[in-house]
């Protein structure tokens, strides 16, 4: 008897550590990932304070929790962080609308002008000067447009 409330008030301290340590490695990190493993460890602490002799079902509780955490909750978190991202230098011009300065011909360069500064245009389709169009991607130093 002696021994299990040894070990059950110990538990309890290994749950406090692991929220902890896992805490820590999130906030290092900022990957989504160990925080899970926190809030398993923070589900495992509870039910070692409710039931602290059944050390087992703690463990058991612990791995269920942050595996399941890990894979439906991340994956919702980690969309709605990205949704808030905000695009920096040449790509937040994806998705802008350019005017063309220097003809495109299908497939070959040429040159456009966005916020003031002129870069170098590629196409599917011939585009002719003064014309708008509209920046897809960013191939290197190169964008990708097409007619708007």
């Amino acid at each position: 008897m002696f021994l299990a409330i040894d070990l059950a008030t110990t538990m309890i301290f290994v749950w406090f550590a692991v929220i902890i340590v896992a805490g820590v490695i999130e906030a290092l990190t900022m990957d989504l990932s160990s925080i899970w493993f926190a809030a398993g460890g923070f589900f495992a602490l509870i039910f070692a304070i409710i039931f602290p002799d059944l050390i087992w079902i703690q463990v058991l509780i612990f791995i269920l929790f942050s595996i399941a955490l890990l894979l439906v909750l991340r994956p919702i978190f980690k969309k709605f962080i990205k949704k808030n991202e905000i695009k920096t230098n040449a790509d937040s011009l994806v998705g802008r609308v350019a005017v063309c300065i220097k003809p495109i011909l299908d497939g070959e360069r040429g040159e456009v002008k966005i916020e003031g500064k002129i870069w170098t245009a590629i196409a599917n389709e011939d585009i002719q000067i003064n014309e708008k169009v509209l920046v897809l991607a960013i191939k290197g130093v190169k964008l990708v447009v097409r007619k708007e």
